[in-house]
């Protein structure tokens, strides 16, 4: 279909509205609106057609907003308790810095109602500058419009993320598949924790099965979309048309929780045990090598590197280093200082006062790039000691993350 003749049809685009569940509630709070215009032959979806960068902008910008408005119109006496998630081409926002975009809003909408409006817009699409769309938005936001990032992953810029202060989150479930969990796994624990700090949810969608559900309840996302749940509707569905499904979905997600955190539990706690038993028959410290040696082959089977720092984070010992098959002595890491790590000298206070060894998050180690945690635990004279776990032990017991 040329341009000319989209333009002709223009009062044919159909609204589907497909619609996102919360985990909580485990009903419908939002549906994000989809335009598409059939001519029997293709299928023109409107949000696509926005980013065609051969269709002059000023048209583009046109079939935006007549969408929108058409869209709106038709559901405004709806709006009382659901949000609605409709497009919105940054690119085309800036043409006139959102004016255009936002009174069309406000003629629409009374005040009150703007809050049940939020943006969809691709930032990592968006051409200008970014200083001017934050300008932008924030002033939309004052009104109470918020904002959705799409497609957010690989190609997302987190300082973008960050001035643009959006409400919601968008994730492909593609990024908590089998194939790709692994090497997007990085990218979304960083967006994870950047959401949590921001106060900003996350949005799974195109959800298929029920695997995938699991995947995006299991990392902390709120909001839920896709045709494992339902399929986009040329009307707006029963809030809890799925209530009593979704929430036996998660019932079981949390037995099967419940049972994984526990079995992990109980292999740290195991862990734990068999490491405060070595020590306290070898008690090592930063001065005795020998010491030093012996746990590390008492421990062979789950560290890669050990060593003893002052309760300053001053390395007192030399490194005890797995390498080609057998230990090595690493004289040179004596007097290293790890105070600048992060929660380095809490977790010293906490080991101090509660008398209790401490298992870190996981992280990768900065020599090896091999994914550790490291246990440290309080020695007499005010040393700690210090064991990084090898990957292979972490997967083996279960207990990476």
């Amino acid at each position: 279909m040329g341009v000319l003749e989209m333009l002709d049809k223009l009062d044919q685009i159909e609204t589907l509205y497909e619609p996102i569940y919360s985990a909580d509630g485990h009903r419908i709070v939002a549906y994000e609106v989809i335009g598409q215009l059939d001519d029997s032959e293709t299928i023109i979806n409107i949000e696509q057609f926005t980013y065609e960068e051969d269709v002059p902008e000023d048209i583009r910008f046109e079939v935006e907003l007549l969408f929108v408005r058409k869209t709106i119109e038709s559901v405004k006496h709806l709006l009382d308790d659901v949000n609605l998630y409709v497009p919105c081409n940054p690119n085309l926002l800036m043409l006139d810095f959102g004016e255009s975009y936002f009174t069309m809003l406000k003629e629409i909408l009374a005040e009150d109602y703007l809050p049940n409006i939020t943006l969809v817009m691709a930032e990592h699409k968006y051409e200008g500058s970014i200083e001017k769309l934050q300008h932008a938005i924030r002033y939309i936001q004052t009104y109470g419009v918020k904002i959705a990032l799409a497609d957010v992953g690989s190609q997302t810029q987190l300082e973008h993320v960050l001035m643009l202060e959006p409400a919601v989150l968008k994730i492909n479930v593609e990024q908590l598949g089998y194939n790709l969990w692994g090497a997007q796994n990085h990218v979304f624990a960083t967006i994870r924790s950047l959401a949590v700090k921001m106060g900003t949810l996350l949005l799974i969608e195109n959800i298929e099965t029920v695997y995938q559900l699991q995947q995006g309840w299991k990392n902390g996302a709120r909001f839920y979309k896709g045709a494992y749940l339902q399929q986009p509707h040329k009307a707006f569905f029963a809030r809890d048309s799925l209530k009593e499904r979704f929430r036996k979905d998660c019932e079981q997600f949390i037995v099967t929780e419940k049972k994984h955190l526990l079995q992990k539990y109980e292999e740290m706690k195991q862990l734990e045990k068999m490491i405060g038993t070595i020590v306290e028959q070898l008690q090592p410290t930063g001065k005795d090598e020998m010491k030093l040696k012996k746990l590390a082959n008492a421990l062979q089977d789950c560290a890669f590197r050990i060593y003893i720092c002052d309760n300053n984070g001053f390395q007192t010992s030399p490194n005890i280093m797995w390498e080609n098959r057998k230990w090595h002595v690493q004289e040179e890491a004596k007097g290293r200082n790890w105070s600048w790590r992060p929660y380095f000298l809490l977790n010293i206070i906490k080991m101090t006062k509660d008398h209790k060894g401490e298992l870190s998050a996981v992280y990768s180690d900065i020599e090896s790039g091999e994914l550790t945690r490291t246990y440290s635990m309080a020695l007499a004279n005010a040393e700690f000691l210090f064991i990084d776990i090898t990957y292979d032990y972490l997967y083996e017991h279960n207990i990476v993350n």
